[in-house]
Parts: C-alpha cells; sequence; structure tokens
C-alpha cells in the first residue's frame, strides 16, 4: 500500500485528478495536456467508457459530429484516427470502441484502469477543519483490482464518473419498493439487449412490466414489441406514474430529434397494436411473490396488477455522493446538481435544447478545486447533453489553467441536428441517418452570468 508522508508533494507538483474515463473524463483529461497539465484518469472498469458499453447495443440519438471533443480530436490527430461519418449515428458500443478508447489509448498511463475511488478529502482535514485547508491537496483513497488501498494526492480533482451506477428503484417515492430488493432475480434496472439470444430468452413469450416514461422506456418498449412479433406469448405492461397526455410519446414525426421521435413513435405503435398494455397513475409501493415465483405489483391505491414474469425499472439515475462525503459541496436540495446550476436544468422547467449555457461559475463549490462535471453534474435531472459536457471541461480546465477569460466564456457550438445521449432504434438506422432535421441554433459565444439566458430549441 502506498503511503507518502502526510503532507505530501507540493500541490503546484502534482496532477489533477479525474474520476471516471468515460466520455466527459477523457474529455477533460484532453483538454488538460492541451493546456500542458498532466491528469491521472481513475476508471473502475477494465477499458475505458466501462458505462457506456454496459448500453453498447443502444444506438445514440446523436450524430458522431456531436459527440466528439475538439481537443480530443485534435489528440487523437496525430495517431492516424480517421473521424467517424459525422452525419452518421453511432451506438454506444460503436463510440467506446471507435473513439474512446482509442482516445484513453493516447493518454497511456494517465489512464489507470480497475482503480475504484473509495474517498476524496483534503489532506489531513476532514469536513469540519477550517484551519489551512484551502493550501492543502486532495487525497484520494483508491481500491486496485487486487484488493489493495493506495492514496493519492492532486492539485485539484474533476469528477465525471457520471450516474450509471446508481439507478432509480420502483418505488414511486425515491425508495426501493417493499419486495424490490427481494425480486432481484426478475428485476432490472437496465435496457435488455434482446438481439442477445440469452438476453432474448428471458423475456421472450414472458410477460413483462416495464416501469418509467422517458426514452429508455420507449426503448424498452419497441423492442419487446419486435420480439413479441415473432414470439407469441411476449407481452408488456407499461406502468406509467401519470397519465397519457398529447406529449407522452414526445414529439412523432415533429421531433426536432428525429431518432428520438421516431422511438416515441415505435412505443405508441406497440400500445396501438396490442403488444403492450399502458397502466396509468400507478406508483408502485411493493412487489409482491405470486405462488409460481411470478411478481406482483401494488400500487400505493391498492391496486393489484396480474403477475410479471420479469420487471424493467427504468426511472432515472442519481449521484453517487458517498465518496465525496469529506468535501464540502454546495448542492441543490432537490436535484443534487451544484447549486448555481440547478435553476438552469430544472427538469420541471427544461429540455437539453432550453438549458442554459454553463461553465465553472456554475459548476464552482465551496471546496474550491473540486468540479462535478457531465451526468454527474446535472444530479436526478435528466436533460443532459453530451456536447454540454465537453463545454464544461473546456470551462473548467480552463479556470484550473489559469485563464479565466477562457473560462467565463462559454462557447456553446450546438449542430443543428441535435445534441445529446440517449436510446435509440438500433434497427432503423439508415432510416434515421437520412431523415435529417434541425434541432438547434448556430454556433454562438456567450459569456456566463448575462441576465437573458439563450434559448437554444430541441432536447433529449
Amino acid at each position: 500500500m502506498t503511503a507518502p508522508s502526510t503532507e505530501g508533494p507540493t500541490t503546484d507538483q502534482l496532477p489533477i485528478a479525474v474520476i471516471g474515463a468515460g466520455p466527459v473524463g477523457l474529455a477533460a483529461a484532453a483538454h488538460l495536456v492541451e493546456r500542458g497539465i498532466e491528469p491521472l484518469v481513475l476508471e473502475a472498469g477494465p477499458a475505458a467508457a466501462a458505462a457506456v458499453r454496459e448500453w453498447g447495443h443502444v444506438r445514440l440519438f446523436s450524430t458522431w459530429g456531436e459527440v466528439t471533443d475538439p481537443a480530443a480530436d485534435k489528440l487523437l490527430a496525430p495517431t492516424g484516427w480517421t473521424k467517424p461519418d459525422a452525419a452518421t449515428y453511432p451506438s454506444g458500443g460503436d463510440w467506446a470502441e471507435q473513439y474512446l478508447q482509442p482516445l484513453a489509448d493516447v493518454l497511456g498511463d494517465r489512464v489507470r484502469y480497475r482503480t475504484t475511488v473509495t474517498g476524496v478529502s483534503r489532506t489531513g482535514r476532514d469536513r469540519i477543519v477550517d484551519a489551512d485547508r484551502e493550501s492543502r491537496p486532495f487525497v484520494l483513497h483508491l481500491t486496485t483490482a487486487d484488493g489493495e488501498e493506495e492514496r493519492i494526492f492532486a492539485r485539484a480533482v474533476i469528477d465525471a464518473s457520471g450516474t450509471w451506477t446508481k439507478p432509480g428503484p420502483a418505488g414511486a417515492d425515491g425508495l426501493p419498493a417493499l419486495g424490490e430488493w427481494a425480486a432481484a432475480d426478475r428485476v432490472t434496472y437496465r435496457v435488455p439487449d434482446l438481439k442477445d439470444p440469452v438476453v432474448r430468452t428471458r423475456y421472450a413469450g414472458k410477460r413483462t412490466a416495464v416501469i418509467g416514461s422517458g426514452a429508455s422506456a420507449f426503448t424498452a418498449l419497441a423492442t419487446l414489441a419486435d420480439v413479441a412479433e415473432d414470439e407469441p406469448g411476449t407481452h408488456a405492461v407499461w406502468v406509467l406514474r401519470r397519465g397519457i397526455s398529447g406529449s407522452t410519446f414526445g414529439g412523432g414525426e415533429a421531433d426536432q430529434l428525429p431518432a428520438r421521435g421516431a422511438l416515441g413513435l415505435a412505443a405508441k405503435a406497440a400500445v396501438d397494436h396490442g403488444y403492450a398494455d399502458a397502466v396509468t397513475g400507478f406508483r408502485t409501493e411493493a412487489i409482491e411473490r405470486a405462488d409460481d415465483g411470478r411478481l406482483i405489483l401494488v400500487g400505493d391505491d391498492g391496486r393489484r396488477l396480474d403477475p410479471v414474469d420479469e420487471v424493467i425499472v427504468l426511472t432515472g439515475f442519481r449521484p453517487d455522493l458517498a465518496f465525496l462525503s469529506e468535501i464540502r459541496l454546495g448542492l441543490d436540495e432537490r436535484l443534487q446538481a451544484p447549486t448555481a446550476l440547478a435553476p438552469l436544468i430544472d427538469p420541471n422547467v427544461h429540455s437539453c435544447g432550453t438549458v442554459y449555457p454553463h461553465g465553472v461559475n456554475e459548476l464552482a463549490h465551496p471546496e474550491e478545486g473540486v468540479y462535478l462535471v457531465g451526468m454527474k453534474s446535472y444530479g436526478r435531472a435528466p436533460t443532459f447533453l453530451a456536447m454540454t459536457g465537453y463545454e464544461q471541461v473546456r470551462s473548467v480546465t480552463a479556470a484550473l489553467a489559469g485563464d479565466q477569460e477562457a473560462a467565463e466564456r462559454v462557447e456553446l457550438s450546438l449542430p443543428e441536428t441535435g445534441v445529446c445521449g440517449g436510446a435509440g432504434l438500433f434497427d432503423e438506422r439508415e432510416n434515421t441517418e437520412q431523415s435529417g432535421g434541425g434541432c438547434c441554433a448556430a454556433p454562438t459565444t456567450l459569456q456566463i452570468g448575462i441576465d437573458a439566458p439563450a434559448t437554444v430549441s430541441g432536447g433529449c
């Protein structure tokens, strides 16, 4: 176990720790390298973009041109890397293999795999102590693949670990439904890959409850409907906490993100064609086991649904803040996003396309030198844009390099075809690529903190 002295090296000699080798974490590292600052990227998985690989079968709403970062492109260029066709749509697997892993490879030893961050603090100072706090470097406690413990020091910490490991539960009050953990053998919190024969067998000919109302739920409904066409007895029960309205299935043919619109229409078709039944106003309170082993969902109004073989819970994600418990964070009490950022991304008000451009000022915390970026910065809000994350780290790294002018200047450039990660209909790749359609304003350069927020049409 590595055990440096309590004081550690001087702060200006230390790297900047980046937690997570996903899209935004690797972009942060690329921007740091571009500015001559050494990053140390800490990735819990065995390869770059470990979380993205887990949904590798899902196609993004965004084109290749919208999911690569300019600083990363520059870093890759001398290697002979060829950027994929900017107008085509990658799957998560494509994104990981054709862009994110090559980027991590270029960064070389700056990326450490199978390394889990278990705690972050100030060297020699817990959360309570004020004295000399800001002059102390950060200390990160790590666990390696062989179970060894280690600690390293850093001059700043960029947490780009995302929210993938903390899916929302089935329970409508934000807590697991009674019996939810006991039913774990029949419950999943991910969109299943129904192209995988083993996974397909789990759902084919079965009755499956899908809990959720977003793009992931649409994807699950649409793919289950595809299975139902070939496998009699395959049926979905779509459980919604709200009712069905004109906006339930998204914008359809008028959607400014064509891939997303097609997905909503496919989910609607699943219901219209009888492959799925919608149960509205149902807030799951308990999951009970039937005599035959199947599951019964019980609502808070006493309703009990007919038994299902499987349950797919797609109720969003939330940030893991446990390893930051000794850091002084300023978080919104509802969204668990940075206090200044929260009103700009509130899903009650904003879609992806109306999120006001933001950077280092909105991402700042009482603990100077710590930044939550990417999906984690949005807390529980689902309105995150991939390119917004890239812009966040451009601004943050500029500030860490002492270039406050660049940090304050948010350069939000949104391509006309839309920007967001998300779930698309993989089988509709060709048609979607040809569909075109605009969603966003022309590229703009904006100052942070101006009185009138810019409105950018579109969504995620």
